[in-house]
C-alpha cells in the first residue's frame, strides 16, 4: 500500500513530548503482515513508560502502547499464519510463544517498550506476532485482551486454576481485576473484590463478584476476607497494588494458597511478613502478562463463555493525551483509543 498514515511518537522522555506525526505506510517484508489498526487499549504500564524521565537508549522514536486489534490488509512473501482480511490481535510479548518467559538482555521484550508499539493507523509486524481475534467481540473490546485479559488468564489458569467453591481475591476495578472477576466466576470460584469506591464495588458485583470490601473503610481488609471465608482465607489473590499491600495479601492467604504478584501501583519494592507465609506454605508467583499460547487460549475461552470485556471510555486517535488523563483518574475497566473506522 502507498500513502501516509498517522502515528503517535515520543522522541524525548515525558508524555508532554508526544507528537502525532505523519509517516509513510510501511510495506510488509517477507514473513510480515500489514495490519490496519482499528483499536488500541491502554494499560498502566503505558503511563509508566511515557512518564519516565530516563533517557532513551534508542535513537528511533518510541511508538507507544502494546494492545491492538485490527485487520490484515496485505502480507509479505511466505506468510501462512494469517491471511488478508483476517481480524487479529498483537501479542504483548511476541517473542514469547510458550513455556518459561523469553528474556533478552534481562528483560522480556514487549510492544511499546523494547519493541515498536502499535498506536498507529497501520503496523507491519512478523506474522508470528499475531493471533486471531475473537469472533464474538468487536475491535474495541477485543483490543483489551493482549495485556489485561492475558494477565488475568495467566494469574488464574497457568499456575493452577481455582476450583469451584474456592475463593479468589482481586484488587481494584481496573482491567485485570474485572477480567479476573469474570473468569474466576465462570470457573465456579467465589470472588471477593477490594476497592475504595462503593459504586465500583456494586458494579463489580454485577459482573459476578460475590463480595466487595471497601478498603478505605476497612484498611486491614484481610480480616474481612478471613471473616467471609470462615477463617480459611483466599485460595488465589491477584496482587495488583504491591508495596505494603502485599502484607495484607499474605495475611489473607489460605493454606496452600497462591498470590499472583502483578501490579506496582505502590512502587516496585514490596514488603510482607514472612511468618504468615511460612504457616500457610503459600506461594508468591510473579506474573508479567503471558505468552502467545495463553492469548490464543484466552481468545477461545472468550468466544466460548461469551465474555464481555468492560470498556469505560473510548477516544479518537488524536485525543490520545485525553485518554491518558482518563487512565490517570482510574477507570472502571479499560480505556480504548479508536484508530480506524
Amino acid at each position: 500500500m502507498e500513502g501516509v498514515m498517522k502515528r503517535w511518537e515520543l522522541r524525548e522522555p515525558g508524555r508532554a513530548n508526544l507528537k502525532l506525526t505523519s509517516v509513510a505506510i510501511p510495506t510488509p517484508k517477507p514473513g510480515e503482515a500489514l495490519v490496519r489498526v482499528r483499536a488500541v487499549s491502554l494499560n498502566y504500564r503505558d503511563k509508566l513508560i511515557l512518564d519516565s524521565t530516563a533517557p532513551r537508549a534508542s535513537r528511533e522514536p518510541l511508538v507507544p502502547t502494546s494492545d491492538m486489534a485490527g485487520e490484515v490488509v496485505a502480507t509479505g512473501e511466505g506468510v501462512t499464519r494469517v491471511r488478508k482480511g483476517e481480524r487479529v490481535l498483537a501479542a504483548f510479548s511476541p517473542l514469547w510463544v510458550d513455556g518459561p518467559p523469553v528474556r533478552v538482555d534481562g528483560v522480556i521484550p514487549s510492544l511499546g517498550g523494547a519493541l515498536p508499539g502499535v498506536l498507529s493507523e497501520y503496523v507491519a509486524v512478523p506474522e508470528s506476532w499475531l493471533v486471531a481475534a475473537p469472533r464474538t467481540l468487536d475491535d474495541v473490546k477485543a483490543s483489551t485482551l493482549p495485556c489485561a485479559g492475558l494477565t488475568a488468564w495467566t494469574a488464574l489458569m497457568e499456575h493452577g486454576a481455582p476450583r469451584p467453591g474456592q475463593t479468589v481475591v482481586t484488587q481494584g476495578t481496573g482491567g485485570v481485576s474485572l477480567f479476573a472477576v469474570q473468569l474466576a466466576s465462570a470457573l465456579g470460584a467465589r470472588v471477593i473484590v477490594t476497592s475504595g469506591d462503593e459504586e465500583k464495588l456494586a458494579r463489580a458485583k454485577a459482573l459476578g463478584a460475590a463480595h466487595g470490601i471497601h478498603r478505605r473503610q476497612t484498611p486491614d481488609w484481610e480480616q474481612a476476607v478471613l471473616e467471609l471465608t470462615g477463617g480459611r482465607g483466599a485460595d488465589v489473590i491477584l496482587e495488583v497494588v504491591g508495596g505494603d499491600n502485599l502484607g495484607h495479601s499474605v495475611r489473607a492467604l489460605a493454606s496452600g494458597g497462591r498470590i499472583a504478584l502483578i501490579g506496582v501501583l505502590e512502587g516496585f519494592e514490596v514488603r510482607f511478613p514472612a511468618v504468615p507465609l511460612f504457616q500457610t506454605h503459600g506461594i508468591i508467583q510473579g506474573v508479567m502478562v503471558g505468552h502467545r499460547r495463553g492469548l490464543e487460549e484466552l481468545v477461545r475461552a472468550v468466544d466460548t463463555l461469551r465474555l464481555e470485556p468492560v470498556v469505560d471510555a473510548t477516544y479518537a486517535l488524536d485525543a490520545f493525551p485525553q485518554a491518558l488523563e482518563h487512565l490517570d483518574r482510574g477507570p472502571f475497566g479499560k480505556v480504548v483509543v479508536r484508530v480506524g473506522a
